[in-house]
Formats: C-alpha cells, sequence, structure tokens
C-alpha cells in the first residue's frame, strides 16, 4: 500500500507511542513484584518458577501473531492485541497462590509476546520506509514507557497502596491510550491471495551468533527488571519505596540511552558502543553484588541498565545483514532475545533459591562481561537498515511471521 512520507513520519510517532504503552505495562507491573509475592505467600524460588509462565505463554502465543496480523490487518490486530496485554496487567495482583500467579503470568506472557511482535513488524515496516535507523529510538520509547509505569508503581509502594487497585487504574489508562494511539500506525493488509506467514523458520548459524550478543544483555536487563526491587529489599533490608525506585533508576537510564543510541551509534560505530557499553554495565554488576547500602546498588543498576540499552537495536541491524535471508536472520535474533528476557527472571529466582540473589546476580555481572569479548559480531559491512522507498515494503503480515522482538529485551526489548 502506498503511503506519503509525511504520513509514514505520522505512522512512526504513533508507533512510537505504542512502544510506550507497552512498556508502561512491564513497569507498572515489575514495581509491585515485592507486594505480589508477599500477597500469594510465595517463596523466591516459587517466584521465580512463576514467572517462567510469561515466557511459556509468550513461546505459544507469538508464532499466533503473524497469522493474526494477516487475517485482520495490521492495525486492528495491533489495536486488539494490545488491548488483551494491558488489561492483562490486572492480572498478577489478583493471584491467591503460586497456581494462580502462574496461570495469570502464563496469559500475561502470551498478550505480551503477540502485541510485541505486531508491534514491532510495524516498527520495522516504518523503519524501512522512511529509510534511516528509528528502531533504537523506539526501544527508547518502551524504555520510557517502562519508567512511566515504574515511577507510579514507585510512588504506589511508597503509599502503600493495593497493587491490585493500582494495576486496575494502570490496566484501564493504557487500555484507552492504546486503542487512541493504534489509530494512527499503518494500517497495512495483505493481499487477498497471499498466503498466510510461516509460523516456525529455522534461524541460520550467523543469527545464532549474533542471538548470543543478544542473550546476554536482554539477560541482565529481564534480572534488573524484574528483580532490582527485590534485591534491595531483600538482601539490603530497604523499605518498599526504596526498592521500588531502583527499579526506576534502572528504567530511567535504559530509556536515555535508547533514545540517544542513533546518534551514538552513527558516531562511535556499533562495536565500540557495545563494547563500552559492557564494561560500564560490568562495572554496575560489581557494584550491586559489593553494595554496603541500597544507594550504591542503586547505581549499579543504573549502570547496567545505561551498558545493555543499545544491545537489542544492533543486534536486529546485525542479523539484517548477516546473510542472503535477512528476515529469518532477524526472526531467529528475536527469539533468542526475546526468550532471554523472558527467562532471565526465573532463572535468577531459582538460583537465589538455591544460594542468594547476591550470587544471581554476579551471574549476570559475569554476562554482560560476555558484550565487551563477543562485540565484534556486530561489526558493519553495509548499513543495517532497508533503503526502500516510501511507497514500498514488505507488508505487516510477513514482517509480523518473521518471529518479532522483545522490546525491553522481552520486557524488552
Amino acid at each position: 500500500m502506498q503511503y506519503s512520507r509525511e504520513r509514514v513520519k505520522r505512522a512512526r510517532y504513533a508507533v512510537a507511542a505504542v512502544f510506550c504503552v507497552h512498556g508502561a505495562v512491564t513497569g507498572s507491573f515489575a514495581t509491585r513484584i515485592p507486594w505480589i509475592q508477599e500477597h500469594a505467600g510465595v517463596s523466591a524460588g516459587q517466584l521465580g518458577l512463576a514467572l517462567a509462565f510469561p515466557a511459556l505463554g509468550a513461546s505459544l502465543a507469538m508464532p499466533l501473531a503473524g497469522a493474526v496480523s494477516h487475517r485482520l490487518g495490521a492495525r486492528t490486530a495491533l489495536r486488539w492485541l494490545l488491548a488483551l496485554w494491558t488489561m492483562s496487567l490486572v492480572l498478577p495482583s489478583l493471584a491467591p497462590n503460586v497456581y494462580g500467579l502462574c496461570g495469570a503470568l502464563f496469559v500475561y506472557g502470551a498478550t505480551a509476546g503477540m502485541s510485541d511482535v505486531a508491534m514491532n513488524a510495524l516498527g520495522v515496516e516504518v523503519e524501512n520506509r522512511l529509510g534511516r535507523s528509528i528502531m533504537s529510538s523506539l526501544h527508547g520509547m518502551w524504555s520510557a514507557g517502562a519508567l512511566i509505569g515504574s515511577a507510579a508503581g514507585t510512588l504506589a509502594a511508597h503509599l502503600g497502596g493495593d497493587a491490585r487497585v493500582h494495576h486496575l487504574l494502570a490496566a484501564v489508562v493504557l487500555t484507552v491510550l492504546g486503542l487512541v494511539f493504534c489509530q494512527g500506525v499503518l494500517d497495512l493488509r495483505s493481499a487477498p491471495d497471499e498466503a498466510p506467514p510461516p509460523r516456525f523458520a529455522l534461524p541460520p548459524r550467523s543469527a545464532l551468533v549474533i542471538g548470543a550478543i543478544g542473550f546476554c544483555g536482554v539477560f541482565a536487563e529481564g534480572a534488573s527488571l524484574d528483580w532490582s526491587a527485590v534485591y534491595l529489599k531483600d538482601e539490603l533490608g530497604s523499605s518498599a519505596g526504596v526498592a521500588a525506585a531502583s527499579t526506576t533508576a534502572f528504567a530511567l537510564t535504559m530509556a536515555v540511552a535508547r533514545l540517544a543510541g542513533d546518534r551514538v551509534v552513527d558516531r562511535f560505530g556499533a562495536v565500540r558502543t557495545v563494547r563500552v557499553g559492557g564494561l560500564a554495565a560490568t562495572a554496575g554488576g560489581v557494584l550491586v553484588v559489593t553494595a554496603p547500602h541500597p544507594a550504591v546498588a542503586m547505581a549499579g543498576f543504573g549502570l547496567l541498565g545505561l551498558g545493555v540499552a543499545v544491545v537489542v537495536p544492533l543486534a536486529f541491524a546485525a542479523a539484517g545483514r548477516s546473510g542472503p535471508n535477512p528476515s529469518q536472520a532477524i526472526a531467529g535474533v528475536a527469539t533468542i532475545t526475546y526468550t532471554s528476557g523472558l527467562i532471565a527472571p526465573s532463572l535468577i529466582g531459582g538460583l537465589a533459591d538455591l544460594t542468594s540473589l547476591t550470587v544471581s546476580f554476579a551471574v549476570v555481572t559475569a554476562l554482560t562481561f560476555g558484550l565487551v569479548a563477543g562485540a565484534g559480531v556486530l561489526a558493519p559491512g553495509r548499513r543495517g537498515v532497508a533503503t526502500a522507498g516510501v511507497g514500498t515494503g514488505s507488508g505487516a503480515g510477513t514482517d509480523a511471521g518473521a518471529g518479532g522482538t522483545g522490546a525491553g529485551g522481552g520486557k524488552g526489548a
């Protein structure tokens, strides 16, 4: 479908707003995890088990997103899938026990994954039609949304508010905003004779190498987002308000780094950016595991967010130029990074149950150093952004079928 350049530019802002709404759901949930854990009466190990269910829900539901977009069109599909995601926010805080929490988080993960695929597919389409990089800033908007959501959660936690009421209000507001913003995205539809997109595709070997870098970055992101508040509360004895503020500090540095990411990468290159970021993230991890005071740990989480912020957008760019089938490579990297972000919280919880959260974040620190060692695989042979004209593009249906991404690392991006 043909669109003017001005229409595509407006669509970019609409998609950016959708990313922001999506991130706000994650931020709202993450800051209230300590409340949800206490309300459901679960241990750290049981919480880690429950946090594996979003990964299970997403892995089963994400392949359906391409078919939904193919059948309904990109705009309608995004509208419905985003609404399901925003309303699922109310479920975890209602869980009375570990079984209810697992079920709630399964639905939470399924709706997260499907809406994530749909919005990233539209983001890639807009980027292709503009002919320049926008994905880092889109992921920055996701982080900005996570910051807004976590800030509201921090305030609610500081005031001792009931997470059930907080999440109900947040879900209603975010659902309305999401429906409004979806009106501005491109209304791409598949041709009547176009076959539905494939649900699964084996990634090429190059995508596995690039995906390993994405895995390290997104694992640190997912672990920090979901466990930073618990870490300050349980390991350092901070108040609920201070603990929630650590998540806000992490989300803040992620948002700032991603919003500035396109300019930084253009100036210094992908490899240097990721290596310096890996060093910053490693330093942040060291601060977290050695922190004698909550303020030091908060600074460490801030450095972690700064260091891993641009890893995912650069991994997708590298995948797009890694072989003769860019869509297949991007799909492989997307699957690896999204899975990393969703399994990280559960693995951190399981390890914490066996040892401690301090040991868990020592593992996270080791993974962030992997960014320094492996950044060379992101070296550009050519610019990774497609240079399609305004009136061209692959269509949302095909992009969605490729797999999509984790915006906050699954959070993700």
